[in-house]
């Protein structure tokens, strides 16, 4: 495949080269985050990796590392899956997540990444000041967190902040909640990656990236299942919460 407009320039290429074991680190950093939170990665790898490489080309490592990402988590994280939000909430997010890879040719991601950190402050101080607060766990709410979470996916690469959101409404115990999140993620990354190469984001010049971002996703998800083992579910769901409120903050601040 020929690298064509949104591809790395030499300099970006040299650049990412020159720090490659900074952007190493902080990929781990950014995997044990995802874990730890149960909602993926990405929503630390995009913002990182838009340092070091164009905007587009993220949106296409991003999807390729994922797969392996939410592999290992499948494999780490396997005492069992909520089948019925892996109906209500993955099969929206896989079709939403099709047509935001094709609008995001067009779309202004500035603006969507703004309204996103804004969308995750606002929901995580609701649950942190009203703890007694609670988002019924309807198949309704389901296909519409979904359907949100695919097409931010799509449109910014990385829409698993709104699937935790949505998620942490259903109550379900830490393993559970990162089991399912990572199939559904898993099934979103397939259909992006192959919408993604069809836009022309995916380049053979960044293909050696990914056997090290398959090692980063086994290691950082290793960790952050150690880091899992030693909290209690309280503490995990007061975690997703501070973590979705310090990504809606960073998001905000960094694109205004």
């Amino acid at each position: 495949m020929a690298p064509i407009k949104g591809s790395l320039s030499s300099k970006d290429r040299d650049m990412l080269t020159r720090y490659l074991p900074l952007f190493i680190i902080l990929s781990i950093v950014a995997e044990i985050l995802g874990t730890v939170g149960g909602f993926g990665s990405s929503v630390f790898f995009v913002p990182m990796a838009s340092y070091f490489m164009d905007f587009q080309t993220v949106l296409g490592i991003t999807a390729l590392f994922h797969l392996s990402s939410n592999i290992a988590k499948i494999g780490f994280f396997r005492k069992g899956f909520d089948k019925k939000l892996m109906l209500y909430l993955g099969v929206p997010a896989i079709l939403f997540v099709t047509l935001g890879g094709f609008l995001s040719k067009y779309a202004n991601p500035k603006i969507l990444t703004i309204f996103l950190g804004v969308f995750l402050v606002v929901f995580a101080l609701l649950f942190l000041i009203y703890k007694n607060l609670k988002v019924d766990d309807t198949k309704k709410n389901a296909i519409i967190g979904g359907s949100l979470s695919g097409l931010f996916a799509g449109l910014l690469g990385t829409g698993g902040a709104i699937r935790g959101a949505t998620m942490s409404a259903f109550n379900l115990n830490k393993e559970k909640f990162i089991a399912t999140s990572a199939i559904i993620d898993l099934g979103i990354d397939l259909s992006r990656s192959i919408v993604y190469t069809y836009n022309g984001y995916v380049h053979w010049h960044d293909m050696y990236l990914i056997p090290i971002l398959i090692g980063v996703s086994i290691i950082g998800t290793y960790l952050g299942k150690k880091i899992l083992d030693r909290i209690t579910q309280a503490q995990f769901k007061r975690f997703v919460l501070f973590l979705l409120l310090g990504i809606g903050l960073l998001t905000v601040m960094s694109n205004i």
